[in-house]
């Protein structure tokens, strides 16, 4: 089950976000870093996936959100993944060949780290 709270203790410039939603969580992190987008044209079900590192007190996080498509639509519906230092670059690695396998071997592992994603 989907938790609507995450508690996170994260100290970022003066503030702290004690707890968030997924959605809160996913501004944060676009507001704090770039992020690398890798687009997949020919997946069924992932339009994107844009890793960002984000620094805070001296520690890196790293994150994933996948975008997945939605059926008859041009939109996607976002989730957000906190993954491992290496993710992006195995993920990069594979998705031209298959970007569903490349996300569930890399990305897919990490689905509980922050309970904001879906539970296939």
């Amino acid at each position: 089950m989907r938790k609507s709270i995450l508690i996170l203790f994260l100290v970022c410039t003066g503030y702290q976000l004690s707890a968030q939603s997924c959605d809160e969580m996913m501004q944060f992190v676009k507001s704090k870093s770039y992020g690398t987008t890798y687009t997949s044209y020919d997946s069924e079900a992932i339009s994107k996936v844009t890793f960002y590192d984000v620094r805070i007190d001296y520690q890196t996080y790293y994150f994933a959100i996948v975008c997945f498509k939605r059926e008859y639509s041009y939109s996607c519906n976002e989730y957000i993944y906190q993954v491992g230092s290496s993710t992006k670059m195995y993920y990069s690695m594979n998705y031209l060949d298959s970007a569903g396998k490349a996300f569930w071997k890399y990305i897919q592992p990490y689905n509980e780290s922050l309970d904001c994603a879906p539970n296939f």
